[in-house]
């Protein structure tokens, strides 16, 4: 992928360059380098341009300097104003005359990925009034509150407010979401109930170091919304869990308060991991394929639970309830799986054309019908999916209308230990067809309790399952089986599919990517 697909700028002399990018979630892992400007010799331009006499000020009260004719903070406005110029990009080596050696002094270095950034956009006003708010803060608030923290908090809420899925991952949170492309989902360590007495969702369990029990939420509070859903009678348990639960990693904005006192806001992150696991069963010859989210080893796992099955399989029933996505060229892997040579979604950037992303490899699976169970919980790289099967009509949609989740998040470091989810494209149908909002609706609908769902899948699917089945081995046990018996001729063991006692060859390739995000 080109950096022009997704906006990346060129910084001086130099190009933002993807190093790594890896389809997530819509999501995707970025890294990017830069460098400051650097001329024909090879050294740092420190040619002299309107702002080069901004100063660099600590925000402790006592570090602002007082001896230059002007009060701390008119004076931090007076500096500001040399940025309303035509050249108005900020020198690469920071000045630190205004700084002291204090160990609770702000790291005010220059990283060179900003070191040339425009203030074009940004008004010298919006950066005094940010200042003024800051020194504001740490002057006058009850309680002692940590620059880092307070920066943190400001970057966070810059992103959050773009939209629901942009925002500042700090150390923790970053880790647990690159560990999520090997399996995770993350909940906030809390349990609820719904207490008629009360009229309220009830916390009745907070693990012990959970994200919810580090910000201070206990037993006994109440629970009033999650971000944008409010909570109410109507609500199931299974809702809620829902909307605590998704991609490992990402935060969640949960509103609660003290037995119905004043209602307070906390921004929390999805640590409290679970490992998922592909459950596979056989019901009457047909394999029921739960698939919890989408990492990148979900084609695998897939087929060795086939191969676990150790017996002739007639039809799939892939559930993909409450499944919230995950990482998209898993998704696209999976497709594959079913389909040969076929477009799968459309991707499109800010500033590229629309992008088509299709099968790749060996279909295993195309032999067999497929029903597919889905439910509102149903999202992103699980609609991919969904959607798919369902334009090119290789399977049937049972359930209810998915989540409508379309849009595409880059994960991009800032450095070794924190980086941003940013979103950077929305994806669409193979057909066009807009997801992000919408969803996609069921072939047929179920409606009623969600217990009964899996009984008429299996209903449904019985109509078309095989008559003979298909048996998953791997290669190597099946040539095993050949020299033991002596039954199989060897000719028939390298084929791919044979009724009654399929040989699958290779089953934990991957299939190599065409497109990846």
């Amino acid at each position: 992928m080109s950096s022009q697909s997704f906006g990346f700028k060129s910084i001086g002399s130099h190009v933002l360059k993807p190093a790594i990018l890896t389809s997530l979630l819509g999501l995707s892992v970025v890294n990017l380098s830069a460098q400051a400007a650097i001329n024909n010799s090879g050294k740092i331009n420190n040619n002299k341009t309107p702002t080069s006499s901004l100063q660099l000020i600590s925000l402790n009260a006592d570090d602002v300097p007082l001896d230059n004719g002007a009060d701390h903070l008119s004076d931090i406005a007076d500096m500001l104003e040399s940025a309303d110029q035509v050249d108005d990009s900020i020198d690469a080596v920071a000045d630190e005359s205004a700084l002291d050696n204090g160990s609770d002094a702000i790291n005010t270095d220059i990283p060179d990925e900003v070191a040339q950034v425009s203030l074009n956009a940004i008004s010298p006003e919006t950066l005094k009034t940010f200042v003024a708010v800051v020194d504001l803060v740490r002057r006058e608030y009850v309680d002692a509150v940590k620059d880092e923290e307070l920066f943190n908090n400001a970057m966070s809420g810059m992103l959050t407010k773009l939209d629901s899925h942009a925002e500042f991952l700090d150390a923790e949170a970053y880790e647990n979401l690159r560990a999520f492309t090997e399996g995770d989902v993350g909940d906030i360590g809390i349990k609820v109930q719904y207490q008629p007495k009360e009229g309220y969702w009830v916390i009745t369990e907070v693990i012990d170091g959970s994200p919810a029990d580090k910000k201070g939420i206990a037993v006994g509070d109440y629970l009033h919304q999650v971000d944008e859903f409010k909570l109410g009678e109507e609500e199931e348990s299974n809702d809620v869990e829902q909307l605590l639960t998704g991609v490992a990693g990402t935060q969640v904005d949960v509103v609660t308060s003290k037995a119905g006192r004043r209602k307070h806001t906390t921004t929390l992150q999805r640590n409290n991991n679970h490992p998922q696991i592909i459950e596979t069963r056989l019901v009457d010859g047909m394999a029921i394929i739960r698939l919890p989210a989408f990492q990148n080893n979900s084609r695998e796992k897939l087929l060795q639970s086939l191969i676990d099955l150790d017996a002739p399989v007639t039809g799939i029933l892939l559930d993909m309830r409450d499944n919230p996505g995950g990482v998209l060229a898993s998704a696209v892997s999976v497709a594959s799986l079913f389909m040969t040579d076929t477009d799968v979604v459309q991707v499109k950037g800010r500033q590229s054309d629309s992008r088509t992303l299709s099968t790749q490899g060996a279909a295993l699976l195309e032999a067999l019908p497929v029903v597919v169970l889905q439910n509102r919980y149903s999202a992103s790289a699980a609609e991919v999916l969904a959607s798919s099967l369902q334009v090119q009509k290789r399977a049937t949609i049972l359930g209810e209308v998915s989540y409508g989740k379309g849009s595409v998040q880059s994960v991009i470091p800032l450095n070794d230990e924190q980086a941003v989810k940013l979103t950077v494209a929305h994806y669409m149908t193979a057909l066009g067809k807009k997801i992000d909002g919408v969803g996609v609706e069921p072939d047929v609908t179920f409606l009623g309790n969600e217990s009964t769902w899996e009984q008429q899948a299996l209903d449904l699917l019985s109509q078309k399952a095989l008559p003979a089945g298909i048996r998953f081995v791997r290669k190597a046990q099946a040539d095993s089986s050949v020299k033991q018996d002596k039954i199989i001729k060897d000719e028939t063991i390298k084929k791919k599919v044979t009724q009654n006692n399929t040989v699958i060859d290779h089953v934990i390739d991957k299939p190599t990517a065409k497109d990846k995000l």
